[in-house]
């Protein structure tokens, strides 16, 4: 079975069960043993001087163990394979998270604020309806490039050790990355190196945002990227918000300070409740289905 094959049986896998919470409260999810691993070296070599020499050898070595990992899994054969590409993927469990934000706000703001503090790190005590909504429809578009299509692409061109590379890569800078004292040096590397691999795959995204809205506009999507203060993942919330015609970005509060950050599609409408929320969810679907058909294609015509 070629790797596009595999691809489209995992992304099928995850659709259907997601992150079982029977097994995953039983035992740790691959995520979690590569968080273990990225802490252990944290706390273990982000010490005293060459700080960042410390941090690129670190890095280095947890990609290589990713890479051997994902060696030694394809070696029995692809339906090891499809099992463990599906537990990477996160389209079923990020559905899951945005649509609990949803439903909250149709409760009361309240609950919505609990659901949203689950998936986002900026300040959420405060936040109105519509700034509730903003929130989760920005993390879903960013959590569709990360957590679907990138792991997806880097499957296409790496194969399994591809995908547990770029998991790696992605973790440690979700834990390390950051321009923090302690963490600039340590984790300059698996900054840049995060910002390297998801350069394609988060244009992709926007493009399978896009393409199903007819609301592909390369100028347009470029102009609106250029304003996040991401390089990346400006592009799939460039790509959200005309697909909704909604603003995203914009102020918001992180650790009790106010970040004036421009919007985003600034011309879109700014007052979101839960009904942009479902339709962020069909657009999540509609982005990962074209996706779908296009590993599809490419598992036939190579055959």
């Amino acid at each position: 079975m070629n790797i596009a094959l595999v691809l489209v049986c995992a992304m099928l896998l995850d659709a259907a069960l997601g992150e079982p919470r029977w097994l995953w409260s039983r035992v740790p999810h691959p995520a979690v043993l590569m968080g273990r691993l990225i802490g252990w070296l944290d706390r273990s070599f982000n010490i005293g001087t060459e700080r960042r020499a410390k941090g690129v050898a670190c890095l280095s070595a947890a990609v290589a163990l990713a890479v051997m990992l994902g060696i030694a899994i394809g070696a029995l054969g692809p339906v090891a394979e499809i099992i463990v590409a599906a537990i990477l993927l996160a389209q079923r469990s990020l559905v899951e998270h945005v649509t609990a934000v949803a439903d909250g706000l149709c409760r009361s703001v309240a609950d919505g604020r609990t659901a949203v503090a689950m998936i986002v790190s900026r300040d959420t005590s405060d936040m109105d309806e519509s700034q509730t909504a903003r929130a989760a429809i920005e993390s879903a578009a960013e959590n569709l490039s990360d957590g679907v299509i990138a792991p997806a692409f880097w499957l296409l061109i790496g194969g399994l050790p591809g995908l547990l590379a770029y998991k790696m890569v992605n973790t440690a800078d979700s834990m390390i990355g950051y321009r923090t004292p302690r963490h600039e040096a340590f984790g300059w590397a698996a900054a840049r190196t995060d910002d390297l691999l998801n350069l394609v795959p988060a244009r992709l995204t926007a493009a399978l945002i896009a393409l199903p809205a007819k609301q592909f506009d390369a100028a347009a999507l470029r102009a609106d990227a250029g304003l996040h203060r991401s390089p990346n993942a400006g592009w799939p919330e460039a790509a959200m918000s005309r697909a909704l015609g909604i603003a995203l970005s914009g102020p918001r509060t992180y650790n009790g300070r106010l970040q004036d950050f421009p919007w985003v599609n600034a011309a879109g409408r700014r007052n979101l409740t839960a009904v942009d929320i479902d339709e962020t969810i069909v657009m999540l679907w509609k982005a990962w289905a074209l996706m779908l058909v296009v590993s599809a294609l490419f598992g036939m015509l190579f055959l």
